[in-house]
């Protein structure tokens, strides 16, 4: 083995000097359905912890200050806090930066309007996004390979012989390595779960409202999209925030803008509701503040519209069934998992 200073150079090849990774094996939990890994990319130590330098590392952006942590912070669920995110330059995005918890189970594809099919895909299109990081990955490629820690990062991460083998593809196969580590499964909900701890009066009535257990309460709805134990179906609705006269309208077409089929026009992912606590402002665009404004919209039926979900309809909440609904929620935060050191900035370190 070379030691961690020393950089790949044509030696390396000739002298046979290939590391082996070490594997890493994933604690999932047992509430969770089993994590479907890549072939291509399975989980190494190395590996997962070249994707959190990288994660971090504002190399990656044009101007040197924008990672892929600037829109996904650990302390706000892996989200940024912002109704649209900032690029390079203070651009700013279309839409807001989803939380990244349990991103690995996300086989409907990523994004808002689901047009990436894997992590390893999505790991590649902030690096040249305009309002993002607007680089360009030969440039980055380039960056990576004459960086005095990478190169030998790479080799072992990925065996490789020499610096020339550093590519966007491995680049973004340690970003999703290391994304599927981002696993939040130790909120007090799951603590109630394993027996672990109870719920208050509030907390349980709020989960009986949410998930339309009892007769005697008002029924939500909200567990038809919020599947536990991800909470969400990881599918794409209109949930009724935009008021228009046709399909035709929607100013951000979302999942129709990937699918052309005219129905899917003003669809977006159903986000998590883990660590929902933290991630305010809500929806695809940010316009609420607040949960309470996010029940306030649901209460109301939302804006009618011919793909409207179903399940959005006028809903008769007290003051108090709000205030156990968000107790609920609450319940959803993780706290383990926004304050790990494994997914934290090793810059920082």
């Amino acid at each position: 083995m070379v030691s961690a200073t020393r950089v790949l150079d044509d030696a390396d090849r000739k002298n046979g000097d290939v590391c082996s990774p070490t594997p890493y094996t994933l604690q999932e939990p047992a509430h969770f359905v089993k994590m479907l890994i890549p072939a291509d990319n399975p989980l190494t130590e190395e590996g997962i912890e070249l994707g959190r330098q990288l994660f971090y590392d504002p190399l990656l952006s044009m101007n040197g200050a924008v990672s892929c942590a600037s829109c996904h912070l650990p302390q706000l669920g892996f989200g940024d806090g912002k109704a649209f995110s900032i690029g390079v330059n203070g651009q700013e995005g279309p839409r807001s930066s989803l939380p990244l918890a349990n991103v690995g189970y996300y086989y409907k594809g990523l994004f808002w309007d689901g047009r990436s099919k894997s992590l390893e895909d999505q790991a590649l299109i902030p690096v040249r996004e305009p309002h993002e990081m607007n680089s360009d990955w030969s440039l980055v490629e380039l960056k990576l390979r004459n960086h005095p820690k990478y190169p030998e990062l790479f080799r072992k991460a990925f065996s490789i012989t020499d610096r020339k083998e550093i590519t966007r593809f491995l680049v973004a196969k340690a970003i999703a390595q290391f994304e599927r580590t981002l696993i939040s499964a130790n909120a007090k909900y799951d603590q109630v779960l394993a027996g672990k701890a109870t719920y208050t009066a509030s907390e349980e009535r709020g989960r009986k409202i949410f998930f339309d257990a009892s007769d005697d309460l008002p029924k939500s709805e909200c567990g038809h999209c919020h599947l536990d134990p991800l909470f969400t179906n990881l599918d794409f609705q209109n949930n009724g925030i935009q008021q228009v006269t046709s399909l035709e309208d929607f100013p951000d077409k979302g999942r129709g803008k990937i699918t052309k089929i005219i129905y899917d026009n003003g669809k977006f992912r159903v986000p998590t509701l883990r660590n929902i606590e933290l991630t305010a402002p809500y929806m695809h665009d940010g316009r609420f503040e607040t949960l309470e404004a996010v029940l306030d919209h649901y209460a109301s039926g939302g804006h009618l519209a011919d793909n409207l979900n179903p399940n959005v309809r006028q809903l008769n909440f007290s003051k108090q069934d709000k205030i156990d609904l968000i107790a609920f929620l609450k319940t959803l935060t993780d706290t383990s998992f926004v304050q790990n050191p494994a997914f934290a900035n090793p810059f920082n370190e």
